[in-house]
């Protein structure tokens, strides 16, 4: 892998890991639906002059009921249900979150689909459950929310579940389309499908210039930007090594998060973050687990 391209992973990761900064300052402001909303809205305008091109055009037209399906599972619903966690969770506790969506897809895989998982796929599976299950018994003691720490917690894995269900049906559907016809097109549809919604549920009390200043950062760094820099990668070095991404959100998620909202790196945060990426890891198999190799016999004569 060349420098420009570690270059370009790392910069992507800190764009995704940032998107949870910027929904925590602006969530309480503009409300999870208008923020997810503007946000969608936003990253289509940016994205439709990449879709001006009679080849892209002629994809959308062909397929645009699958990508309006995909608009809705890997956009529109994910935006609202991290944007409602953002009013009560850390944003790098939602960056964690974030990072089981490759053991949901390998779980639902084996359990729906007849995948079938290798040993270090389901060791992976169980380490990455796990790791689940600490960060949330670790974490219900954040902020002052009541039940709203458990609602927003649902809610973050409500959104991974929607990106299980975008990636499955990605995979089988939409094999005749370019992946980033089907990633703008999809922003166009998750637009549409929350323009109505926004303007319902428009707040009240206009947003503060550091909540409008988040909220551009989401639709054109965050999602504009990172989209155009993840499919640039999956083109130079490929799905395998782009994937590594998924270890950098989280990571850059809690930084941030620390960084400019002083937020604390509780030791659950620390311990269940680790333990879901070793599970990632393996069960995406990005990590291997090494078998020692089989002893050499020995002769009986020299």
């Amino acid at each position: 892998m060349k420098k420009s391209d570690v270059a370009t992973l790392v910069l992507l990761g800190a764009l995704w890991g940032a998107s949870f900064l910027f929904m925590r300052m602006g969530a309480a402001q503009f409300g999870s639906m208008a923020l997810a909303g503007m946000r969608a809205i936003g990253a289509a305008i940016c994205c439709i002059p990449l879709l001006m091109s009679r080849e892209r055009l002629a994809e959308l037209r062909a397929n645009w009921r699958s990508i309006a399906l995909i608009g809705l599972a890997n956009s529109a619903l994910p935006f609202v249900l991290f944007s409602y966690a953002a009013q009560y969770l850390p944003s790098g506790l939602s960056a964690i979150f974030d990072a089981i969506a490759p053991l949901l897809v390998a779980a639902s895989g084996w359990l729906l689909l007849g995948e079938r998982l290798n040993a270090t796929q389901a060791s992976g599976l169980v380490i990455g459950l796990t790791g689940v299950v600490w960060l949330i018994g670790g974490s219900m003691g954040f902020g002052h929310g009541g039940a709203g720490i458990g609602w927003a917690m649902a809610a973050c894995v409500g959104a991974n579940i929607c990106y299980t269900f975008g990636a499955h049906y990605s995979h089988r559907r939409m094999q005749s389309a370019s992946p980033l016809t089907v990633a703008i097109g999809s922003q166009v549809a998750a637009a549409l499908m929350l323009l109505p919604f926004t303007a319902w549920m428009w707040p009240a009390k206009s947003p503060s210039l550091p909540a409008w200043l988040a909220m551009f950062g989401l639709a054109a760094a965050c999602t504009t930007l990172a989209y155009v820099l993840f499919y640039r990668l999956l083109a130079r070095i490929g799905s395998t090594s782009a994937m590594t991404v998924l270890y950098l959100i989280p990571v850059f998620g809690v930084v941030w998060g620390a960084l400019f909202l002083g937020e604390k790196i509780t030791l659950a945060m620390a311990g269940g973050c680790s333990v879901i990426l070793l599970g990632v890891g393996l069960t995406t198999g990005m990590l291997q687990i090494r078998r020692s190799a089989a002893p050499a016999p020995l002769n009986a004569v020299e």
